[in-house]
């Protein structure tokens, strides 16, 4: 029989342990090993089986237990000197709290947030991303707010069947069961928000705090009595349903989140923010709902847009355009032709999403368009995925460059205490005295080759035992009560080279690429002296059939008798998964389409754990490879077709691990020690592991993007917002004049017939500017090394003043350095100048000589 209805009912903890509620409801327990260390000493096999959580360990250990732990006066000491340690924690200043004009707080927008394996809202690396960025951001003391939705039965469960097919599930989640409080009004009701939909309906949704660490999360949730039965299920999964479905879940994630907020700030007294970060296009619709509060304080819609750009940033993940939502123009004008956002326009909402630009869709609303229109900074996840990106959306800025398009970058970082094994953690406090293990001089003889290669073995060992355990839970699963067979307990070998893969299942990051040739893949994995293995896991979206047939694919190559001992395929991958597979791995294996990786942080996470990356040149591996921590499979990028890049890439994956990487692995001195290879481990573990810790990450945004989006908020709205109106009624007045404002004529002078080294341009532009002032405008000469079709690189910028005198039209002058041989071309370009915009790019208007 099946229950029709389940929660969890708490435990009532003895006086004296009531310190373990505080410590099992603060996420900050997900990454600080002594407080999970204590948890486990409660009941080490509960433990395991609750998958490390520590509210469903309390509810199902034995209540004597915990009166036996509460008479212990050093228990008690434990969890009393714990609980102090978190409080300091959470009060003492941190590195942010030094900085001066730093913002009061930050919003942090997004669709999922991936934590702890006991809050599963994430489905891949966007979710992790965002979990790692609160986590550091905690840790450094940044005042963020998260923002993101409550999905009841989270992503999904994955299985897989008996023909390999992925088969998902959805089980649903207690509320009660996880580290959640509502938030309440004094009087004890719970605080809601509300949408205006079509047909008068709304949409109602109660807020869910989390604390993760210093950092309030915020998670909005629909499956309450105030809403019908068809809105119940809003929230329901994420990334679930169809067009409307997903449309609705990013309006509440949107002008919903700016709302909680503002709710969350009123009861709490927490600071309002003054910073919002967008993390991906999904929650583009909080501009909205913040220029809809802004219209209600007295402004126009034009300048409320300038007071929500100056303090907004927008992160793009995606380097495809199919990755991007986008909805019918027809279904989001029904949903903004309500009372949803008071006082906007439906035009003004449209004029911000759709892709009216040379090659957009004008029948599409585009999510990251509005994010980036919306934003006045905005950056990508990688240095090469900053390139992409301001090559993808070049097109809304017509006539730049693609290096002017106003897109910067962020690498992403991962959170080390969460991702950076125990074993090497405690070498780490060892050997450096309790150093973090991303600060430790790895380099340094106090720690032997021994050593580390012992740390590596135990975790490959861990990773071994995790994956037959596995491989024997989703047995039973399919043959209730049919005995393991016994090659299970031969799975893997804690000897052997071991190769990870693990991530979504897109057809782009090509899970089958080492299958390409089935038997030189049998031939590495059953070489007679130097064998390797290989673990993979990864979800496909459940809607992705090409995803789930490459899944099928590998686990029927995997299920070969000659081969299944040394590759398999591990179902259901997610967090818990993860912490073991990144640190047992030697290798990890990662052979995207380059450039579709946007940045790629399962490859950061084994690092972090001394493990080699092997991947295409492409994300992170792109800016961080150097010839010693791993290696780069060259990209075919100028093969005839997909089938040939596919074959070619593929022979260099496997000549890589045949020649270069098991020979290294398998070189051992009399010790059984490979020093070569343990080498390679210190070079990663010591260059790598502080340049992709997440708190090098959030302390770039902190620095490059949410301190200067303050002060340009700050400036915009002072003096009742003047700087606003104004700005607005200026970006008119140029975009107005700007069809007429045109380059007349560029004399040139100063340089002999032969020009050389050393001559000076001298340059005089005249410029029509149809009525607009000469300080209205930037006019640059644009020049560098000139190409056979008039393209110029590595080009220098450099002002032209305006010239004494009122000549009309207005000269500008300049001198140009001729500092190098060879060929040089040069042109003048016009852009319009303000002290409020953050870059010359920013209204897409341009002006170049012709």
């Amino acid at each position: 029989m099946k229950a029709i209805r389940r929660f969890t009912v708490r435990t009532v903890l003895p006086e004296r342990l009531t310190g373990l509620e505080e410590l099992s409801t603060n996420l900050r327990r997900s990454w600080h090993q002594p407080t999970r260390q204590l948890f486990r000493s409660i009941d080490a096999r509960l433990w395991d089986a609750t998958g490390n959580d520590p509210i469903a360990l309390l509810g199902a250990v034995d209540p004597a237990r915990l009166d036996e732990l509460a008479a212990d006066d050093s228990f008690v000491a434990t969890v009393d000197g714990l609980v102090a340690e978190l409080h300091d924690y959470l009060e003492k200043p941190r590195w942010y709290q030094s900085l001066p004009d730093a913002p009061a707080s930050i919003a942090y927008f997004s669709p999922e947030f991936g934590i702890a394996a006991a809050l599963p809202q994430y489905s891949g690396g966007l979710g992790i991303l965002a979990g790692d960025h609160l986590k550091a951001a905690s840790d450094l003391g940044v005042p963020i707010i998260g923002v993101g939705l409550f999905y009841r039965a989270g992503y999904f469960r994955q299985a897989i069947s008996r023909e390999g097919w992925q088969l998902e599930s959805y089980p649903v989640l207690d509320p009660d069961g996880l580290p959640l409080t509502v938030l309440r009004h004094p009087d004890g009701t719970a605080a809601h928000v509300v949408l205006a939909l079509p047909d008068g309906k709304a949409l109602s949704a109660r807020i869910w705090q989390v604390r993760v660490g210093r950092i309030p999360l915020l998670l909005l949730d629909t499956d309450i009595p105030e809403n019908e039965e068809s809105l119940r299920s809003v929230t329901d999964r994420l990334y679930g349903g169809g067009g409307e479905h997903r449309l609705l879940q990013e309006l509440l994630l949107g002008v919903g989140g700016v709302r909680a907020i503002k709710a969350f700030v009123e009861l709490t007294g927490a600071p309002a923010p003054e910073v919002f970060h967008t993390n991906e296009g999904h929650a583009g619709f909080l501009g909205l709902e913040r220029i809809s509060d802004l219209i209600g304080d007295g402004l126009s819609f034009d300048a409320a847009l300038q007071v929500v750009r100056a303090g907004t940033v927008f992160t793009t993940h995606t380097p495809v355009p199919a990755g991007i939502d986008r909805f019918e123009v027809d279904l989001v004008t029904r949903y903004v032709s309500t009372d949803l956002l008071p006082g906007v326009d439906p035009a003004d909402v449209l004029a911000l999403g759709t892709e009216d630009y040379e090659g957009g869709d004008a029948t599409k609303f585009n999510m990251a368009v509005m994010g980036l229109r919306l934003a006045q900074r905005a950056n990508g996840v990688s240095k090469l995925h900053g390139e992409v990106s301001r090559g993808m959306f070049g097109p809304l800025w017509p006539g730049f460059d693609a290096d002017d398009v106003p897109i910067t970058s962020v690498t992403n970082g991962v959170h080390a205490p969460t991702w950076t094994d125990p074993m090497l953690t405690a070498l780490a406090a060892e050997k450096f005295d309790g150093s973090d293990p991303t600060s430790c001089d790895w380099m340094s003889p106090v720690v032997s080759d021994k050593d580390l290669w012992s740390v590596k073995r135990r975790m490959r060992e861990q990773l071994v035992s995790d994956a037959r355990r596995r491989v024997s839970l989703a047995w039973q699963e399919q043959n209730p009560g049919v005995g393991d067979p016994s090659w299970f307990s031969e799975l893997l070998d804690p000897d052997v080279l071991t190769i990870g893969f693990a991530r979504r299942v897109p057809t782009y990051k090509r899970l089958t690429l080492m299958l390409h040739d089935p038997e030189r893949l049998r031939a590495l994995l059953l070489h007679p002296e130097r064998p390797v293995q290989l673990v993979i896991a990864g979800k496909s979206h459940p809607a992705d059939d090409e995803g789930k047939r490459l899944i099928q694919r590998l686990v029927e190559f995997a299920s070969d008798p000659e081969v299944r001992r040394r590759i398999v395929f591990l179902p259901n991958y997610d967090i818990g998964m993860a912490k073991i597979l990144y640190p047992g791995t030697d290798v990890w294996l990662n052979n995207p389409l380059r450039p579709l990786e946007a940045c790629g942080t399962s490859g950061m996470k084994a690092a972090l754990n001394g493990s080699l990356n092997l991947s295409i040149l492409d994300g992170w591996w792109a800016e961080y490879y150097d010839e010693e921590n791993g290696w780069a499979i060259p990209s075919a990028d100028s093969a005839g077709d997909g089938a040939e890049r596919d074959k070619l890439e593929a022979d260099s994956l496997y000549d890589l691990i045949e020649h270069q990487i098991a020979p290294r692995f398998y070189d051992r001195g009399t010790d059984g020690v490979p020093t070569r290879w343990v080498a390679s481990i210190r070079h990663t573990l010591a260059t790598l592991s502080p340049e992709l810790s997440a708190e090098r990450m959030v302390t770039q945004y902190v620095e490059r993007l949410y301190v200067p989006a303050a002060g340009a908020e700050r400036r915009i709205t002072a003096d009742g917002y003047r700087p606003a109106r104004d700005l607005a009624a200026w970006k008119k007045r140029v975009t107005d004049a700007w069809p007429k404002v045109h380059v007349a004529h560029v004399e040139s002078g100063g340089v002999d017939s032969v020009p050389q080294v050393g001559d000076e341009l001298h340059l005089r532009a005249t410029v029509e500017l149809d009525g607009l002032s000469p300080d209205d405008v930037l006019v640059e000469v644009v020049y560098g090394r000139a190409h056979e079709s008039d393209r110029l690189d590595g080009v220098t910028h450099l002002e032209l003043a305006p010239a004494e005198g009122d000549a009309r039209p207005p000269v500008f002058a300049g001198t140009v350095p001729l500092a190098r041989a060879g060929s040089f071309g040069y042109t003048v370009r016009v852009v319009p100048r303000n002290a409020l915009i953050a870059s010359p790019a920013e209204l897409g208007l341009i002006a170049v000589a012709e």
